[in-house]
């Protein structure tokens, strides 16, 4: 392996993550950073620290320029670019290796298809995957999105054929929802992307968000198992688990083995998540999009596998192959990861920043806290409101629920509020126990139940 220094290109909890891994392989580290992120935990825990700019990304975080030339000053080997910002960026991958330095991920022509959406879809139809019935290509028009929408039927999915995140995308319930929201999601697509490139899905109802983690370095190729991630608020995961407790073995076995048809398709080199709606009623899945990166919810895969993912991207990238095979990896009990963020529920999710007064951390067996926080470190207003993620393992599903709430209950996080209210409402309510939800069950619960919740406490105080 010959990587034996990595520059961490990002921030917060991912950062902190790369550069213990990075320790644990003996490997040496430097940590960019923008103005307002000088004492970030990362930058106190890498052996050195770069500052490349100021405190708006597009002149720090998404600054390839900066980023490059801050990863040859200080001579590294290679560069890790964690998750958003540049990490599924095409052209800052070529830049980190026509500079002579290795991207800790796939190459760039892999992430330039991968991450076309429509270009995506055609790969996966062609390895045998499963796709949403819709446009077989981009749409320029919105005549073309109507001869689609003939086709398929109402409802509809625009969506934007570039970057993700639950951007440039709308449901049309008919021909006058598509002819407004057509123009409204390119426009958004091309602020966000640099791409207003559109394409159609048809809306499957009562969908499952399930996802495959795939690891590969360019000649074998590996599934870890699925995820759950239906429990989502305006297209952003909220709170997964691994495995997806509904999916019969059968379903199980299909999907996984496509995911790693998929990889192979492409050679794909590194870590990256292949996601799928599943439909429980007629136990059929549909390929959504490949994530070329490391996901926020890499723990719970972990978890119940005892893979360390990002050393395994380490390990590739550097040129090692593969340390593990597909009859070696097991999946042993259950894992639920709660995204902890700097954001008020009770006020519509509003940001939150501002300085940790008092931390404390639950310890014990099965239990994992993933985090940029220490006391008197002062959240910035600049960036993404996570701040942690709070991952518990245990036997079975219904043992890992009751150690999930007695994790979120010693958690304190005081300075700011924060979403642990929001779990520990979700962790006892009857339909997510239960495993009762789809994609469209959060924001619902959320006008219905949490906030009666909120409402009742604010009575109370």
């Amino acid at each position: 392996m010959t990587i034996r220094s990595i520059l961490v290109a990002n921030r917060g909890e991912i950062a902190v993550r790369i550069i213990r891994a990075a320790r644990a392989l003996g490997i040496r580290t430097v940590q960019v950073h923008s103005a307002a992120d000088a004492d970030m935990l990362a930058v106190k825990l890498a052996d050195a620290a770069v500052d490349i700019g100021s405190p708006a990304p597009k002149k720090s975080y998404l600054n390839i320029a900066a980023v490059v030339d801050a990863a040859k000053a200080a001579g590294v080997d290679a560069v890790h670019p964690g998750y958003g910002f540049l990490s599924e960026n095409a052209d800052f991958a070529d830049a980190v290796e026509a500079a002579g330095m290795v991207f800790i991920g796939p190459k760039g022509d892999a992430i330039r298809l991968l991450g076309d959406k429509v270009a995506a879809r055609e790969v996966a139809a062609k390895a045998g995957v499963p796709t949403v019935p819709g446009s077989a290509g981009r749409l320029s028009t919105i005549e073309e999105a109507r001869a689609v929408a003939e086709r398929t039927g109402f409802p509809i999915m625009i969506k934007a054929a570039a970057g993700g995140g639950g951007r440039g995308i709308r449901i049309a319930a008919d021909l006058a929802d598509l002819e407004r929201h057509f123009p409204q999601a390119s426009a958004e697509a091309l602020a966000a992307f640099g791409d207003g490139g559109l394409y159609l899905e048809k809306v499957i109802t009562r969908a499952r968000h399930v996802e495959v983690q795939i690891l590969g370095d360019g000649q074998d190729f590996i599934h870890c198992f699925e995820r759950e991630c239906s429990l989502q608020r305006r297209r952003q995961k909220v709170w997964e688990e691994a495995p997806s407790f509904l999916l019969p073995a059968d379903v199980r076995a299909r999907l996984c083995d496509s995911a790693v048809a998929l990889a192979r398709a492409v050679g794909y080199r590194g870590a990256g998540t292949v996601e799928y709606l599943y439909d429980e009623a007629t136990r059929e899945f549909y390929f959504i999009e490949v994530n070329t990166r490391i996901q926020v919810e890499h723990p719970v895969t972990e978890m119940i596998t005892g893979i360390d993912l990002v050393e395994e991207m380490i390990r590739i990238a550097g040129g090692a192959p593969l340390s593990i095979r597909q009859a070696h990896v097991a999946a042993e009990g259950h894992a639920i990861e709660c995204r902890i963020n700097a954001e008020d529920p009770a006020r519509g999710f509003m940001p939150a920043p501002g300085t940790i007064t008092k931390l404390v951390v639950p310890e014990g067996e099965g239990i994992r806290f993933d985090t940029m926080l220490y006391e008197g470190y002062t959240i910035p207003p600049f960036y993404d409101s996570l701040v942690g993620k709070l991952v518990v393992w245990a036997e079975t599903r219904e043992a890992c629920l009751a150690r999930l709430k007695g994790a979120l209950e010693g958690l304190a996080i005081e300075g700011i509020p924060t979403t642990i209210p929001l779990h520990l409402a979700l962790a006892a309510d009857d339909s997510v126990r239960r495993g009762a939800f789809d994609t469209r069950f959060l924001e619902h619960w959320l006008e219905t139940e949490f906030a009666a919740r909120a409402g009742a406490t604010a009575e109370v105080a």
